[in-house]
């Protein structure tokens, strides 16, 4: 039969060495995430059973098995789910986890202590953690449909081996040879033990986790040894192996709510999520009328770490009368709330259904609406604080359902936060921002870019501050679709701090008049960078500033789609200059006492590259910069020595 031999990946194999050799607190989270897997390879047959029956091979008695020996000092985990070919073993375990290894890894480079279960649930690593209690660990596997099983076998020390074998049900045993054991370390083959772990950690599972214990029964009466006055002589019982169902199996969705609690609530939580931190929120509801369904959905506390990988999936598991139907149900969630977790239960959806008809499926999109509306309500509903800490983590991704769910921008808005000039780094809601306005504010302004501090101190915002208008500070780059598809709030529109003329000032139309020819020699310099050169109504103590027509593309915007291989459009912008800086005073009397200078020309220059730098960007000549400026200040100090 056909054996080879293959090294692990490289990140895999620095993932098993920080397993095997790092200290664990809680390793017995092993067994869950075992149970786990198992339970998912149930979940794909009886999907994957629905269109093509035969895959049951007349076996739809799901189970998961638990095997202790203590002699042998092995544990073994069976199920009859879907099994896995040849081709997929290699895929699955070879190479588990692709992108969540490196991120691991990454995640545990910055926390150097000991492996915690957040990081094991976090990362999805979990069948690595067999290598935290076992040298050596096993699998054999037949995928549902095939006729040749797969034998998989690693030390956990770099390679494994697999090979073809025989099976004669389909499904996966996982079998781990367990490491001799400590004077405080837990027996992974006691049956109390594995009753305690699984009723902790795995009680939820939806399908019976089993294992074979003994009990005590009578023994049959002509088996029982009696005096010459029939009473029984030694034993009158006999041990058996029975097989015991560990896990309750409870549909908790289906309970009502106030016969659940909070532990039940975060267990399950921790099941269909694989991860160890406690829900932030979680939202359980169940609708009657013409059509019924259950649901119980949770908010992570914590960003998952592929949220915006390209493999991201949303974390809804679809369920008709407790039938599992799919996982990763984009249909009944929007982009916007994909890291919500949760099960949802509708009995009255066709088993046999397909994506396609799950998205023109009326109930569907009126589950959609439904959920949609009590997470809303949940979030509108929260405490001060865990608002914050749930901002805090997915604020961003709630935005985007301003610019892609118009049925609820409104909604989504008035939980949109962002700090601002005046906000002494904590969030404002924009219905605070327009209580706070000045009674002479007509607009909402705003900033975009990608770091607070360099926002807070951009030259835009010098009127404005001189005003003490109030400015957001908006450094996510969906704000720049925010802002488009809001356009106004509570009837006050939205302004850019950083486009168009500001209406806090008229420039003096005597000194425009003054500078205008040094504007027009100005942008003659710069042809190639600016479209136009003006008086500024932004700047009050900085030299120049770059600005851009109101419906021009942001800088930010022009970063977000460089950033993301896209090419921008060319825009010039427009150079505004504060006529009233003493450096001006000085380029204008170089300018007319010889319009030739090429001084002039050096100062233009001087005034582009500090409105870049201004704005956080970088500017194409360093050197020429540092060297007039440096000559600026020179002649500044001789000036001041000379008075």
């Amino acid at each position: 039969m056909k054996k080879e031999t293959f090294a692990f990946k490289t990140e895999v194999q620095q993932l098993l060495n920080l397993i095997v050799n790092s200290l664990y607190s809680n390793k017995e989270i092993f067994l869950r995430e075992l149970i786990s897997n198992a339970s998912d390879a149930i979940d794909k047959l009886r999907f994957k059973a629905q269109t093509h029956p035969e895959l049951l091979e007349n076996d739809s008695d799901f189970r998961i098995k638990i095997t202790p020996d203590g002699i042998k000092q092995t544990l073994e985990i069976s199920d009859n789910g879907i099994g896995m070919t040849y081709e997929e073993v290699i895929e699955n375990i070879g190479t588990i986890a692709k992108s969540g290894t490196a991120a691991f890894l990454e995640a545990l480079s910055k926390q150097p202590s000991a492996l915690t279960p957040e990081l094991i649930g976090q990362f999805g690593v979990g069948f690595y953690s067999a290598f935290m209690v076992a040298d050596k660990v096993t699998i054999l596997t037949r995928s549902a449909g095939q006729t040749t099983a797969t034998f998989w076998e690693s030390n956990g020390d770099g390679s494994y081996t697999i090979e073809e074998a025989t099976k004669p049900s389909r499904g996966t045993t996982i079998t781990l040879y367990l490491k001799k054991r400590e004077k405080d370390d837990i027996d992974f083959t006691d049956r109390w033990t594995i009753r305690r772990i699984v009723k902790q950690h795995s009680d939820f599972v939806s399908y019976p986790i089993v294992m074979d214990v003994e009990k005590e029964e009578p023994l049959p009466d002509n088996e029982i040894i009696k005096d010459k006055d029939g009473k029984p002589i030694g034993r009158t019982t006999r041990t058996v192996m029975v097989e015991e169902t560990l896990n309750s199996m409870k549909a908790i969705w289906l309970k009502d709510k106030k016969d659940v609690t909070k532990e039940e609530y975060e267990e399950f939580y921790k099941h269909i999520s694989h991860d160890w931190n406690a829900p932030l929120a979680h939202v359980h509801m169940k609708f009657e009328g013409t059509t019924e369904y259950s649901a119980l959905l949770y908010i992570p506390s914590q960003m998952p770490f592929d949220l915006f990988g390209p493999e991201r999936k949303h974390g809804i598991q679809l369920y008709c009368k407790r039938v599992f139907i799919m996982e990763d149900c984009e249909e009944l969630m929007p982009e916007y709330f994909r890291f919500i977790k949760g099960v949802v239960d509708a009995p009255d959806l066709n088993l046999n259904i397909s994506r396609e008809i799950l998205q023109q499926d009326r109930l569907v999109a009126n589950i959609r609406k439904n959920l949609v509306k009590k997470l809303l309500e949940l979030l509108e509903g929260m405490e001060k604080d865990t608002y914050e800490k749930f901002y805090a983590e997915f604020g961003p991704i709630l935005k985007v359902g301003i610019h892609t769910d118009p049925d609820n921008r409104k909604r989504i808005a008035e939980l949109a936060r962002y700090k601002t000039t005046k906000s002494d780094g904590k969030w404002v809601s924009l219905k605070e921002y327009v209580a706070n306005m000045k009674p002479d504010q007509k607009d909402i302004y705003f900033i975009t870019g990608e770091n607070l501090t360099t926002l807070m101190n951009s030259p835009h915002l010098e009127r404005l501050k001189e005003k003490d208008y109030e400015v957001l500070l908006m450094i996510d780059p969906i704000d720049e679709w925010v802002v488009q598809s809001l356009n106004e709030y509570d009837g006050k529109p939205f302004k850019s701090a950083e486009k168009g003329d500001l209406d806090t000032e008229t420039p003096d139309k005597g000194k425009v008049e003054e500078f205008n020819a040094l504007f027009s020699a100005i942008k003659a310099h710069l042809e190639d960078k600016v479209k136009e050169v003006k008086a500024s109504t932004h700047l009050k103590d900085s030299l120049s500033c770059l600005s851009g027509n109101p419906y021009d593309m942001s800088i930010f915007m022009e970063r977000i789609l460089k950033a993301t291989g896209q090419k921008p459009p060319e825009i010039k912008r427009v150079l505004e200059i504060n006529m009233d800086h003493p450096v001006m005073a000085k380029i204008k009397a170089i300018y007319d006492a010889d319009r030739n200078d090429p001084l002039v020309k050096e100062y233009s220059q001087l005034l582009y590259d500090m409105a870049v730098i201004g704005e956080g960007g970088k500017i194409d000549n360093p050197s020429r910069f540092h060297r007039l400026v440096g000559g600026l200040l020179n002649e500044a100090s001789l000036s001041a020595a000379g008075s």
